[in-house]
C-alpha cells in the first residue's frame, strides 16, 4: 500500500503547504509590475522568462525561494516602451542580463500572510526587500498533480536600484513614478 501525503498542514493555527521542494510552473505563474505614467495612469508589464526554486521547510521559517529573471524578457505589449526600458536608460540588459531575488529570512506576517525577506538585485544593485506572501491553498489537477498557489507583493523605489531616468512634466510631476509595485502569482507542483 502506498503512503498518501497531504499537500497542506496546520502550523500555529494557519494552513501552509507541505514541507519539501515545489517546482514553480512558470506557464501558470507571473512576475509583473505596476508603474504610474504621467502621474494619472497605471502601466502594467511582466517578465516572460524566469525561473524559481521554492523549498518549504519543516519549520515555515526555514523556507526559501530563489528567483532568476531574464531582464530582456520584459514586456508591456508596446515595442517602443519595452525597448526603452531594456535600454541603458533603465534595465540595461546588455550589461545586467538578470534580476535575482534570494531569500534571507521568512517570518509570520499579518493574519495568514508571511513576510519573505530577501536580497533583490536589479541593474547590479542589491537591496533588501520584503515580499508579503499569501498561501492560496492547494488542489489536485486532473492529471493527479498536487499544486499550490501563492500571491506576493512588494513596492520598491526604482531609484534605489540606479534606475533614475525620468522627465519632468510641464504641468508638474514626472513621466514615470519612482515607486514600482511588484505583483507575483505562483502555481507550484509538489515534488
Amino acid at each position: 500500500m502506498s503512503e498518501t501525503t497531504t499537500p497542506t498542514r496546520l502550523v500555529d493555527g494557519g494552513t501552509i503547504p507541505a514541507a519539501g521542494t515545489w517546482q514553480v510552473d512558470t506557464a501558470h505563474s507571473s512576475v509583473e509590475f505596476v508603474a504610474r505614467h504621467l502621474v494619472v495612469t497605471k502601466v502594467r508589464g511582466r517578465f516572460a522568462d524566469w525561473s524559481a526554486e521554492l523549498v518549504i521547510g519543516e519549520r515555515p521559517e526555514d523556507s526559501r525561494v530563489d528567483v532568476t529573471i531574464r531582464a530582456a524578457s520584459f514586456t508591456t505589449g508596446d515595442e517602443g516602451r519595452d525597448g526603452h526600458v531594456t535600454s541603458p536608460d533603465f534595465l540595461d540588459v546588455a550589461q545586467f542580463p538578470t534580476l535575482t531575488f534570494t531569500t534571507t529570512s521568512v517570518a509570520a506576517g499579518k493574519g495568514d500572510r508571511w513576510d519573505v525577506v530577501g536580497d533583490l538585485t536589479i541593474h547590479g544593485v542589491t537591496k533588501s526587500v520584503t515580499l508579503e506572501v499569501e498561501f492560496g491553498g492547494a488542489a489536485q489537477d486532473p492529471w493527479g498533480n498536487t499544486k499550490a498557489g501563492f500571491s506576493a507583493t512588494t513596492e520598491i523605489d526604482r531609484e534605489d536600484f540606479g534606475l533614475t531616468w525620468n522627465q519632468t512634466l510641464e504641468t508638474g510631476g514626472v513621466l514615470i513614478s519612482k515607486h514600482i509595485r511588484i505583483e507575483i502569482e505562483v502555481q507550484a507542483v509538489q515534488g
